[in-house]
């Protein structure tokens, strides 16, 4: 047996990373003219034509399910998105805590690939052999050294959800203006938006660069998109031609992150590992 990994639908995990690691994935629930589903219940552009559309966190019952299910000696290890950007976090502690036996609950204070490469490291950790403290730990290490920046495909969906006037929206899609965003202490930042795509990406790649530390062991990377997986094939590619990293997967947004930055989206998370790391 080994410690099971949980986490929510937030995470930018692939399905084939998913099933080789064993991680199950309680779904976020979004609401679409009154009638609710789950987050993957549709592909990205058609969840977004389909109507008024808002998202909730599972219920503890969810989180309590999972838990039951995977349940073992070795323990569970939960793994949520940021409690600052959704109520994932407490409804798993409640699950947890009704589901009884040994789990751990973590705010990873990340989403989408940030959340990703935190699970991916716990997932491995476990596979290693790894208890479950020690798994709960290398998830902590992982998201407290992760950067997630991303750029947005346009405005449309700022202006739909009433984060920014209409006005606004069709000057800065005439122009061009592509925003920026990164997740820094649990919470979604905005960043100066570039003039096209491509810029961004330019900009996300220096990051990723510049965040290098002196001694390095490892980069590990995933790529993150909304039904713009050419764009994050792409950035994947370019960190590639630099540096081999020693962990790198591409992952679609859930229904609940395209809620809320709509599609087109393409960016990068990535956390540099030090021989002093000590994750192996």
């Amino acid at each position: 047996m080994t410690v099971a990994i949980v986490t929510d639908s937030a995470a930018a995990l692939p399905e084939e990373l998913e099933r080789r690691l064993d991680i199950t994935v309680v779904p976020i629930l979004l609401t679409i003219d009154g009638e609710q589903v789950a987050d993957n219940a549709l592909p990205p552009r058609d969840l977004l034509a389909a109507g008024r559309l808002s998202t909730a966190a599972p219920g503890p019952g969810a989180f309590a399910r999972a838990v039951r299910e995977r349940q073992s000696p070795d323990g569970v290890l939960v793994l949520t998105v940021s409690a600052r950007l959704s109520g994932c976090h407490q409804a798993a502690v409640l699950g947890a805590r009704e589901a009884g036996g040994r789990t751990i609950v973590v705010d990873t204070a990340n989403a989408a690939g940030g959340q990703a490469l935190a699970v991916h490291a716990a997932a491995v950790a476990a596979r290693g052999g790894a208890d479950l403290e020690q798994a709960a730990g290398a998830a902590r290490h992982v998201a407290a050294r992760v950067h997630l920046i991303g750029v947005l495909g346009g405005l449309e969906q700022l202006v739909r959800s009433g984060r920014l006037p209409a006005m606004a929206g069709r000057a800065g899609d005439r122009l061009g203006v592509r925003p920026l965003f990164d997740v820094h202490d649990g919470r979604i930042r905005r960043l100066l938006p570039s003039r096209s795509t491509a810029g961004a990406h330019r900009r996300i790649l220096e990051q990723v660069h510049q965040s290098r530390p002196a001694e390095v062991r490892d980069l590990h990377v995933a790529a993150v998109h909304a039904d713009a997986a050419d764009d994050a094939e792409s950035l994947l590619a370019a960190v590639t031609a630099v540096r081999e990293p020693a962990t790198s997967f591409i992952g679609g947004f859930g229904g609940a992150l395209v809620a809320t930055a709509g599609v087109g989206v393409s960016g990068l998370a990535w956390w540099w590992e030090s021989p002093q790391d000590g994750l192996r």
